[in-house]
């Protein structure tokens, strides 16, 4: 259940000299406005007021503040419509604020065409927030990353919407990483990479109720990069569904990569047109250019039930696992996945490509999964 924080005092960044027309910059009303409320320990609310659209260029503010803050989106905030920084910075970023609620009917346009051949700027970041509540807002275009969550515990999202073009590069709906205890619901995501993806180094994540399409699905990772170490466990994606997609639900690891993936369910998940619904793959390379590996972060202990619905490739389950640390555990159960290829009138049978899972069980899976090893 949400917390109900009653606030006391409202700052309206109208009252800090914001213009709301969508022209005038209004960062530094903006920031005029956290400082006064970030100073009030009586659970302040700043309000950006509706039937506004306040153009802002990096807000970025810190706590701890005195008491938790309701930070209430009414109108929209847009960023500028061209290239306005040679770093990698986000819109709005939060760091370090305890207790914060971001709410409202409002939305946040990134205005991320300009920046999509460099793949720079993001929209909305939180960093070292815990207790922190993410509901109702509309986030859209960013220019890279929508909505970033990082080092982030105890948070709760819920009733977002995030949409991109499925052709923008890299712009993940949510990227959820080094956090734990984290609720998504009721969200609806389309965008060009993403849905949620979960970063390293994340546990105790239950996602529930979203619909995501266009995107790449619910992906863990990728992991291992550079051969990092990574732990990410207890992670459950139920009760959603993906459409006109790449993949469904995926988990990705580089080669050279130490740690463990373990304790993951993706139950009651329906499919249309995806590519390829799911995947677990150990050799992740996107430039196709990469230097074979011994050492890989394990997979352990995966389960996938209650997954339907059709690929738009003949390919419809890919568990690529690796020689040197295979995959152990992996559990699928009453999965139905169809080829609905365009060349025919009805869906087809699909086709699975597995090896080196060990320990495995399929149970009810179509099409009919056979392992092999070496």
């Amino acid at each position: 259940m949400d917390i109900d924080r009653r606030p006391s005092r409202t700052y309206n960044v109208l009252h800090y000299k914001a213009v709301g027309d969508g022209i005038t910059y209004d960062t530094n009303a903006f920031l005029k406005a956290w400082e006064a409320a970030c100073s009030d320990p009586r659970n302040p609310t700043i309000l950006i007021p509706r039937r506004k659209t306040f153009l802002i260029q990096e807000f970025k503010v810190w706590g701890p503040c005195r008491s938790p803050i309701y930070f209430k989106i009414q109108g929209n905030i847009v960023a500028p419509n061209a290239i306005w920084s040679n770093e990698n910075v986000n819109l709005l970023t939060f760091l370090n604020v305890d207790g914060l609620t971001l709410e409202g009917s409002g939305e946040i346009d990134g205005r991320g065409q300009v920046w999509w051949d460099c793949e720079a700027q993001k929209t909305l970041a939180f960093l070292g927030c815990n207790n922190l509540i993410v509901r109702g807002i509309k986030v859209k275009d960013s220019a890279s990353k929508q909505v970033t969550f990082y080092k982030c515990n105890r948070v709760r999202i819920s009733s977002l919407k995030i949409t991109a073009p499925d052709e923008s590069p890299n712009t993940d709906g949510m990227l959820i990483t080094g956090c734990q205890y984290v609720s998504v619901r009721r969200s609806t995501i389309g965008t060009g990479d993403d849905c949620i993806a979960i970063g390293p180094d994340s546990r105790d994540i239950n996602i529930s109720s979203v619909t995501c399409g266009p995107g790449h699905g619910f992906s863990i990772g990728s992991l291992g990069g550079v051969g990092t170490k990574s732990v990410v466990k207890n992670i459950r994606v139920t009760h959603s569904s993906v459409s006109n997609a790449l993949t469904g639900v995926r988990i990705k690891t580089w080669q050279g990569g130490r740690g463990v993936v373990r304790d993951i369910v993706f139950k009651d998940i329906d499919f249309a047109a995806v590519t390829t619904p799911v995947v677990i793959d150990q050799y992740y390379c996107p430039s196709r250019n990469c230097q074979n590996k011994t050492s890989s972060i394990a997979i352990r202990d995966v389960r996938f039930e209650e997954l339907r619905g059709s690929s738009s490739s003949e390919i419809a389950i890919k568990v690529h696992c690796s020689k040197d640390v295979p995959c152990k555990g992996i559990v699928m159960d009453n999965v139905s996945l169809n080829w609905a290829d365009d060349r025919r009138a009805q869906p087809t049978p699909a086709k699975s490509s597995c090896y080196n899972a060990l320990d495995s069980r399929f149970h009810g899976v179509t099409p009919q999964v056979e392992c092999r090893t070496g």
